[in-house]
């Protein structure tokens, strides 16, 4: 059901500013009552403003080009309230200037998203995940400025096209300080945040289609390192003659028999130690990245650690249960201790993390659903990348399944 509004158009010029026999153009629009105004951007002359006709007199180029665009912002202004009123929505004199000014959604801007949503995570999001974003954008500025030449685009122009040239972008980007150009991983890890934004739009009616809706993530299946039994008895067992060595082996070998990452062992105080079902000791806390509680029994390897630093000098001002340092530093010296010791592997603190889920968990017979809870997965599917099955396991697995069925490995002759 169309609704009556009573409307007006009405121009005219500031002579209460003027500047040089000059005055301000502007237009009133006015609906049912309420009105507002609208500068035209335009200067002028006093003397030949007719306030009746609401028009420049005179001959000449001047008055003519002045007079044209009062009728093109008439006949613009107009166009708006009929779209409107067909389209049978709200009228008020605001929304009129808002559509006329491009201030409604339909103008809004991939910059203006980028920067809403960065607002919007600031405070929920942790802050590696926020670097992570931020990182996401820096490389969609340059793609704008690289290769569509411009800082910022209208949302209602993105498009696959847009997708398809930007991760094009991407995989032949070669970052500053790296030796080559990113993995199909990382490509995929960027445009996936990028639909998380271009998402928030199409959800807040930023944008009527999302670009994304044909796009779909296809990441290379990769093998997650860990150490074997045999590593990580030696990186144990190995003597550092520098203190700063001894103590990241210890910090790593903690995460390897605890399950928890860097960001939240870090954080760990006597408050989050408790005496669990079991009457032994655990550590509960949450974990930073997916905010879900995690409760994990202390192992005597993770015990025989908290016992050696409960002293330290670090632990002592700081009030955590182990000396920490950055996640930088941890990293940088892990390459020292893996030369040390042997260890061909990439090794990063991470890993011992998955060292935890497949060698400390997985291969000595614990269920994988104990093992998703130990490390605060909200998946299942999550913990599954680190089942594989080890060849140690398969070993002992049919070994078992020979005594059952009453027959041996076959001698050789």
């Amino acid at each position: 059901m169309k609704t009556s509004h009573t409307f007006s158009i009405l121009f005219w010029i500031n002579s209460s500013r003027a500047k040089n026999g000059n005055a301000e153009l502007f237009v009133r629009v006015t609906v049912n009552g309420k009105r507002t105004n609208i500068g035209l951007k335009r200067k002028v002359p006093i003397a030949h403003w007719d306030s009746k006709s609401k028009k420049v007199s005179g001959l000449g180029e001047v008055p003519k080009q002045i007079n044209h665009h009062i009728e093109q912002v008439r006949a613009r202004i107009y166009y708006v309230y009929q779209e409107l009123r067909y389209r049978d929505e709200l009228i008020t004199a605001q929304l009129i200037k808002a559509k006329y000014n491009g201030e409604d959604n339909n103008s809004k801007t991939l910059q203006e998203i980028l920067k809403y949503h960065a607002r919007k995570i600031e405070n929920t999001l942790a802050s590696g995940t926020i670097r992570n974003f931020g990182i996401t954008e820096k490389y969609v500025n340059r793609f704008l400025t690289k290769k569509l030449r411009t800082s910022d685009i209208y949302l209602k122009q993105l498009n696959y096209k847009f997708i398809a040239d930007f991760e094009t972008f991407l995989i032949g980007f070669y970052p500053t300080g790296h030796p080559k150009a990113m993995s199909h991983n990382t490509v995929m890890k960027h445009l996936q945040r990028l639909r998380k934004i271009i998402t928030l739009a199409y959800h807040l009616e930023w944008i009527e289609k999302d670009p994304f809706i044909r796009w779909k993530p296809n990441f290379e299946k990769k093998q997650r390192e860990f150490l074997s039994d045999n590593e990580l008895s030696n990186l144990e067992n190995y003597f550092f003659p520098l203190e700063r060595l001894e103590r990241v082996r210890d910090l790593f070998v903690f995460s390897c028999y605890t399950g928890i990452s860097y960001a939240d062992m870090v954080k760990l105080t006597s408050d989050n130690i408790i005496l669990g079902i079991d009457e032994s000791r655990w550590i509960v806390t949450t974990r930073q990245k997916t905010k879900t509680p995690v409760k994990v029994p202390l192992l005597d390897k993770a015990e025989s650690i908290l016992e050696k630093y409960a002293e330290h000098p670090v632990t002592m001002v700081s009030g955590t249960l182990l000396p920490v340092l950055t996640n930088e530093k941890i990293n940088l010296y892990l390459k020292e201790i893996a030369h040390a010791v042997g260890i061909k592997k990439n090794l990063t603190f991470h890993m011992a993390r998955h060292t935890f889920a497949t060698t400390v968990t997985l291969s000595n017979g614990v269920p994988i659903e104990t093992v998703s809870k130990l490390l605060g997965h909200t998946k299942i599917a999550t913990t599954q990348i680190y089942a594989r099955v080890l060849d140690n396991k398969i070993s002992k697995d049919m070994k078992i399944l020979r005594a059952k069925l009453g027959s041996g490995p076959k001698q050789k002759n």
